[in-house]
């Protein structure tokens, strides 16, 4: 990829031993033909597949300092992701990435709502060290993210300020942005 920015992508799975290629993975091949933005794909079903697949991506990535996304596709409820039925606070995530996503932002897909507090976004930016929290406020299994998670990707490779990549994102596709309530966390 020409670009110097990647995506690093997480997808929560029932079985990572059943191999079969999701839409995530084919919107995000489509993505880097289309749009030129490469990413690392990894699905995972535990908190410790989780853990496993972050850091073999800080410790044997060298470019780890090129993913400026990671971005999260769980499923949950209310601040929680869930992983095999196990359900796990935000909190608790900001405890396991402590420290290692500096100047990262973590998006989150449409697949569970993101409604934090300013002290629960705070606490998050703090203990990971990331550069922003997004998301959605409205999940919906009939309405995907990915049409606009994929602007927003797009926008970021610009290198404009992230305040700027909302705005833009909003003038592109407002009605997107209302409907699934596009939020972001500085």
């Amino acid at each position: 990829m020409d670009n110097d920015k990647f995506i690093f992508c997480l997808e929560a799975v029932a079985d990572i031993d059943a191999e079969s290629a999701t839409v995530v993975l084919k919107n995000l091949e489509q993505l880097a033909l289309r749009v030129r933005i490469g990413s690392i794909y990894k699905t995972c079903d535990t908190i410790e597949g989780l853990e496993d697949s972050l850091n073999a991506l800080l410790y044997d990535d060298h470019h780890f300092k090129n993913y400026e996304i990671i971005y999260l596709i769980m499923p949950g409820e209310d601040n929680n992701i869930c992983l095999n039925d196990y359900y796990y606070s935000l909190e608790e995530i900001a405890e396991i990435f402590e420290g290692r996503l500096k100047g990262k932002i973590l998006h989150f897909a449409n697949a569970k709502v993101l409604d934090l507090t300013n002290d629960e976004a705070q606490y998050f930016l703090d203990v990971t060290g990331a550069r922003a929290i997004s998301g959605y406020g409205r999940a919906s299994g009939e309405v995907t993210s990915m049409p606009l998670d994929n602007l927003f990707f797009s926008l970021c490779q610009d290198g404009d300020g992230i305040v700027e990549v909302v705005e833009e994102l909003h003038e592109k596709q407002y009605r997107l942005c209302q409907l699934l309530d596009f939020r972001l966390y500085l």
